[in-house]
């Protein structure tokens, strides 16, 4: 009976490793977030690139709609602006093609709006906040807090910068910015609150990979409340690529 008794708590204590050793394979540990932010900043220096190939390779509508209200909420402006991306054909193919088909124009050198520099890293403070699947991709969270110290604020937008928060999700198996949610923590002034101030501004983007494997922006939004002299209004934006489809 004895000998019964050790060989089921030899036998429960194998299955109990084993079950470990299963969920540490289904749920390996996350990295350093030193490694994360090095990485995300080393793979971003590509952004550029992989735009204008998504430009030159699909077919779709970037629509843009901007609005502003007054402090009741009223609609006081709307603005809806739509491009058409239709890449050139390739030399040698539809030769019957129209003339009409806009020309893709772009610089595989121009620094993008996901261009991700470590003095852009340095403003905040960052931490790991764990592992998400995002359209069936394993995505790292960062969570982002303004530093106690920031390098020198330049202009406006660094101002801003440097009292935003939030999170910001991160492709584990290419390392590219996939999705984001920001917030400001607190009031900032313009020229000491003279010429106006911004109460509030939110910003959230999700970004989408197309089978052949480049980025784009499916969606972007912000929201901004503030006084300029003495006006106040809100406004809002809104980015969004649809109809997508891959050039012929």
């Amino acid at each position: 009976m004895k000998i019964i008794c050790q060989t089921g708590a030899v036998v429960a204590l194998l299955l109990s490793r084993a079950t470990i050793m299963a969920v540490d394979s289904a749920h390996p540990p996350l990295p350093p977030v030193e490694t994360v932010l090095e990485r995300l900043v080393e793979q971003s220096q590509t952004e550029a690139t992989n735009e204008l190939a998504f430009k030159q390779r699909y077919c779709f509508t970037r629509s843009k709609t901007n609005e502003v209200r007054n402090s009741r909420g009223e609609l006081n402006k709307r603005e809806v602006k739509t491009q058409v991306n239709k890449p050139s054909p390739k030399p040698g193919k539809h030769d019957d093609a129209p003339e009409t088909q806009t020309h893709t124009r772009g610089r595989p050198d121009r620094k993008s709006d996901f261009t991700v520099e470590r003095e852009f890293l340095q403003r905040f403070e960052v931490t790991l906040g764990g592992r998400e699947t995002l359209n069936g991709r394993p995505a790292l969270i960062l969570d982002l807090v303004p530093a106690p110290k920031k390098p020198p604020a330049h202009d406006l937008k660094d101002r801003i910068i440097n009292k935003m928060a939030g999170r910001a999700w991160v492709d584990e198996a290419e390392w590219v910015l996939v999705q984001g949610d920001f917030h400001l923590t607190e009031k900032v002034n313009v020229v000491a609150g003279l010429v106006g101030a911004i109460a509030k501004f939110t910003l959230t983007f999700n970004r989408t990979r197309t089978a052949d494997g480049l980025w784009f922006t499916h969606h972007l939004d912000w929201h901004l409340e503030g006084r300029e002299i003495f006006v106040y209004r809100t406004m809002d934006a809104h980015d969004e690529i649809s109809g997508l489809q891959l050039a012929r």
